[in-house]
């Protein structure tokens, strides 16, 4: 099993971005929907996109913050090749402020440095771990774009799927921009989408650019899992919940899986309650009377509606604790054996199902 050893920080290496335009004497970032205008010599929101010489730089490019072997199931995607094991990296920055980060020492830390690592490298240690994938997760993907294109396409040559955790905040550029390697996404919202909310709590604007975004990767034949944070006290109100969900509806349809999570007391919210269970089996409750098929509570381990039951005769198809597959009781092509109605899951289930997956990363 490869371990890397401990490699310098690198704090001065970067590469040019694809992502920009010029305009005038200044750069327009297109990574992000806030579409930083960035004058010479000066940084992005997210704290890695730089201006040098009329040119946009990722600071970021080849620099590695963590890295770590996950089941998929964590990201979560639950509907696309279940049990199988991904390559998670992140670099630092985010283009997001949120007050509950769980990895604000990474997301909330805007440095271009990091482990230096190659593109090859990177897919050649995800080899060596004998995944199945790639993920591009625990800060924002869209502030490392470039990186991870280099990343994802050349992981696709080598057979392995790309997969990103992301807030969604995006441009039409960056949505054509992943085209050529990109499988799956969770997109996550946080408190039901409500734009009172994530201006305060995330520093960002509103949801409608998350909408486009999983409009447009649906379009393109792109997996989409959506999770929802609900938030305690501050981002747990039903009706916003019922106005995304109508959206979601809309653009995606009733198969989409839609992930209510419970919120832990981290960073600068640690002052609230974890959400209550009875509060995440509400919002359950109202995605499924609007015709979701496939709903699914997370951070409860054990709770019932970790699982996927079969839309037409409503028995257990997969039992899971966790992260980890528990029972399995579907066919090769993702039929119900109990009635033989199929699931849309995407992929197959993987090898690395019922195997010990956690394996640490040593950067």
């Amino acid at each position: 099993m490869p371990f890397l050893t401990l490699k310098r920080i690198i704090k001065h290496m970067s590469k040019e971005a694809v992502l920009y335009k010029v305009e005038g004497n200044k750069i327009r970032c297109l990574a992000c929907a806030r579409r930083c205008l960035i004058g010479e010599g000066q940084v992005g929101f997210c704290g890695v996109r730089s201006v040098r010489n009329n040119k946009l730089y990722l600071d970021v490019y080849g620099k590695v913050a963590a890295a770590h072997v996950d089941p998929i199931e964590k990201k979560p995607l639950v509907h696309f090749n279940p049990g199988s094991k991904v390559f998670s990296f992140s670099t630092f920055g985010c283009n997001w402020m949120c007050m509950y980060c769980q990895n604000f020492d990474i997301s909330q830390r805007r440095k271009a440095e990091g482990t230096e690592l190659t593109p090859e490298e990177i897919v050649d240690l995800a080899l060596g771990y004998d995944v199945d994938g790639m993920t591009y997760t625990y800060n924002e993907p869209a502030i490392f774009a470039e990186f991870a294109h280099d990343v994802g396409v050349l992981a696709k040559k080598r057979g392995l799927f790309n997969t990103m955790v992301t807030n969604g905040y995006w441009t039409p550029e960056l949505v054509e921009y992943t085209k050529d390697f990109l499988d799956a996404v969770t997109v996550d919202f946080k408190g039901n989408g409500e734009q009172k909310f994530m201006r305060r709590y995330t520093g960002a604007n509103g949801p409608e650019p998350i909408i486009e975004t999983v409009r447009d990767l649906y379009k393109r034949g792109v997996h989409v899992e959506i999770t929802d944070l609900i938030i305690p006290q501050i981002g747990d109100n039903l009706d916003a919940a019922k106005q995304l969900l109508s959206k979601l509806y809309d653009y995606l349809g009733p198969d989409t899986p839609i992930h209510f999570l419970r919120f832990h007391p981290d960073y600068k919210l640690n002052y609230l309650p974890w959400t209550p269970v009875e509060t995440l089996e509400r919002h359950y409750k109202l995605a499924k009377e609007m015709g979701f098929k496939y709903v699914y509570i997370g951070n409860v381990p054990g709770h019932p509606y970790e699982n996927t039951y079969c839309p037409n005769c409503g028995k257990m198809v997969i039992r899971r604790y966790g992260f980890d597959i528990i029972e399995w009781h579907l066919t090769e092509d993702m039929k119900c054996k109990y009635c033989g109605y199929k699931l849309p899951i995407k992929g197959k289930l993987s090898r690395h199902a019922f195997k010990e997956r956690f394996e640490p990363v040593f950067i």
